[in-house]
């Protein structure tokens, strides 16, 4: 028997890679992380000429969604966005350098994540039916039902209310 001969790992997956970049795939979000992976090497090299490198770990790049140019930078404390703040017009500058056309930038404080966590219930409760009144309750519909007339349909109610 003669069979096809198996592709090779490197032709299945130059394949994805295909598909990924197909319009009608995967294509925009594949081309949206690689320009995210570009960004952050521009950034990161920006920061080194800035002397700034050790800021880079700490910084999460994007852009505003929209037609703008304009950066959208997420950093962990607030002494890092106001040294940030202080040295924009000249990451700016060496961003257009490296090829990233940015006409502004945004610096935001990434929320504190919570301190707690939420944990599964260890004791699953099940639904109990209710188990009828408690003494107090019965002896409170029981007086209701004297006062009532014998013949009104409010006292069958209350009847078979107590029956059950």
């Amino acid at each position: 028997m003669n069979f096809a001969r198996k592709p090779t790992r490197r032709n299945a997956a130059h394949e994805w890679l295909d598909y990924l970049r197909d319009s009608q795939g995967l294509g925009g979000i594949l081309a949206k992380t690689e320009d995210l992976a570009k960004l952050k090497t521009a950034l990161n090299i920006a920061l080194t000429t800035l002397d700034l490198e050790h800021f880079s770990s700490k910084i999460e790049a994007g852009w505003r969604s929209g037609g703008q140019n304009e950066l959208f930078l997420l950093v962990s404390g607030a002494t890092i966005a106001t040294r940030l703040q202080q040295v924009l017009p000249s990451l700016i500058n060496e961003l257009s350098k490296k090829g990233v056309i940015c006409l502004s930038i945004k610096v935001r404080i990434k929320p504190a994540p919570p301190h707690w966590e939420i944990k599964a219930r260890t004791g699953l409760q099940t639904e109990r039916k209710p188990q009828g009144f408690n003494p107090v309750a019965r002896a409170s519909w029981e007086s209701l039902l004297e006062k009532l007339d014998p013949d009104s349909d409010l006292r069958e109610a209350v009847e078979k209310l107590l029956q059950k």
